[in-house]
């Protein structure tokens, strides 16, 4: 016994909204480009630093390094 064939599926979505989702997540992408001043990598344009997230993690990490060092008594 054969099977009979499928019929053609039509698109759920028309290729015009399709295009235009495309294009605005590639508008979001777009607006990612802040650079981080010491690697050069992508990061948040609203961050205040203008640090990507390993560089803030390596600062931070610093400044508890620095913070639990027992000071020297005289």
């Amino acid at each position: 016994m054969k099977r009979k064939p499928a019929p053609p599926i039509e698109p759920v979505i028309s290729a015009d909204l399709l295009e235009l989702a495309r294009k605005s997540v590639e508008s979001d992408r777009l607006k990612m480009t802040a650079k981080c001043i010491v690697c050069n990598s992508e990061c948040t344009p609203n961050a205040v630093e203008q640090l990507c997230w390993v560089c803030r993690r390596l600062k931070i990490s610093a400044w508890r390094d620095t913070d639990q060092q027992i000071p020297i008594q005289e």
